[in-house]
C-alpha cells in the first residue's frame, strides 16, 4: 500500500515546518532502535517516520509529493533517491546522537574524508550511502541522465525543463544547436556544500515516418502512380509544421528522393542539413469499374 506520510507523522496536511519536526523528533525518540532492542516493528516504524520527514521537511519534495499523490510519489523515487541529500548527521544530532564515529579517513590523501552511514542504515532502510569530502568540506558527485529529445524539440532547440534525480528539483536545460545524439550536456550545480555535475546524455527520439541520419531527415511519403509517371508537386509538412511543395519529375521511380535543402536540423557553426522525402507508391485498396478498364487498357500498351 502506498504510504501516506503525513499519517505517519501524525500531521495534517497543512501542518507547518515547525509541526513536522516537533511530530518527528517525538516519534523518532520513542521508536529509535537503542530504545527498542530487537522489536522488527519498533525498526519499521522508525524506517518509516524518517523517510517520511525526509520528504517533508524539504519542501521541493514536499511539494512533489503532494502534486504526484502517495502512489504516484513512491513510483517515481526509490528509497535511495528520498534520502540522497538528507543531512542525516544534522538530524539525529539534533535528537542527542553523535554520528562522529561514522566519519572514517580515506586512503587516497589522509585528508580527504567518506561519510559512511551504511553501518547504521543498512539493515534499516536497505540501502548504503557514501559521500566524498573534499579538504575544504566539498562533496562532489556525478550523475549521468539520459535526455531524451524529440525531432520537434531539437529543430526549435531553446531549453527543456527535467526533473533532476534524487533532488526533486526542476531545472532547464539549453539544447544547444547541432544537438546530435549520443552528446552530453553538462551541467554542474552547487547545492550547499554539494558540488554536483549532471552529465544528460542526448537520445533523440525519431517519430513514425521520420528517420534522422545526422542533421538529415528522412520523411516517406506515398503518392499515386500516376504521379510517378507523369509527374507532380506534392505537399510536404516539416517537423515545425511547415507546409512545402515539392516538384516530382516525370517518370520517377518508386523510393527516389526529394530533396529540400537547409530544412533539416539544426548543425554546429550556423549550418543545417536537409530533409530527404522518400517516395513510395500509395496502392488503393480497391479499384472502381473504371479504374480496373483503364489499367488494363495500360497493360496493353506495355505498362
Amino acid at each position: 500500500m502506498p504510504k501516506d506520510y503525513y499519517e505517519i507523522l501524525g500531521v495534517s496536511r497543512n501542518a507547518t515546518q515547525e509541526e513536522i519536526k516537533k511530530a518527528y523528533r517525538k516519534l523518532a525518540m520513542k521508536y529509535h532502535p537503542d530504545r527498542n532492542k530487537g522489536d522488527k516493528e519498533a525498526e519499521e516504524k522508525f524506517k518509516e517516520i524518517n523517510e517520511a520527514y525526509a520528504v517533508l521537511s524539504d519542501p521541493e519534495k514536499r511539494r512533489l509529493y503532494d502534486m504526484y499523490g502517495s502512489a504516484e510519489f513512491e513510483r517515481r523515487y526509490t528509497t535511495e533517491d528520498i534520502f540522497r541529500g538528507f543531512d542525516f548527521e544534522s538530524v539525529f544530532k539534533d535528537l542527542g546522537i553523535n554520528l562522529g564515529g561514522f566519519f572514517k579517513r580515506n586512503k587516497k590523501g589522509g585528508k580527504t574524508f567518506i561519510f559512511d552511514l551504511g553501518d547504521l542504515f543498512s539493515n534499516l532502510f536497505g540501502t548504503y550511502f557514501e559521500e566524498d569530502f573534499s579538504p575544504f568540506g566539498e562533496i562532489y558527485e556525478t550523475i549521468q541522465i539520459d535526455l531524451p529529445l524529440t525531432l520537434e524539440e531539437v529543430i526549435k532547440k531553446g531549453e527543456k525543463e527535467v526533473i533532476l534525480p534524487g533532488t526533486f528539483e526542476t531545472i532547464k536545460i539549453k539544447i544547444p544547436q547541432g544537438v546530435r545524439d549520443g552528446q552530453i550536456l553538462r551541467v554542474k550545480r552547487k547545492e550547499g556544500r554539494k558540488i554536483k555535475e549532471y552529465l544528460f546524455k542526448v537520445r533523440i527520439i525519431s517519430q513514425a515516418g521520420y528517420k534522422i541520419e545526422g542533421g538529415n531527415i528522412f520523411i516517406e511519403k506515398e503518392i499515386p502512380l500516376t504521379s510517378f509517371l507523369l509527374g507532380d508537386e506534392i505537399e510536404v509538412t516539416t517537423l515545425d509544421g511547415k507546409k512545402i511543395r515539392a516538384k516530382v519529375p516525370p517518370l520517377t521511380k518508386p523510393g527516389a528522393k526529394l530533396r529540400l535543402r537547409g530544412l533539416g536540423l539544426p548543425l554546429e557553426h550556423g549550418k543545417q542539413g536537409d530533409i530527404y522525402v522518400v517516395l513510395s507508391v500509395k496502392i488503393p485498396e480497391k479499384l472502381t469499374s473504371e479504374q480496373k478498364n483503364l489499367i488494363e487498357r495500360l497493360k496493353n500498351t506495355g505498362l
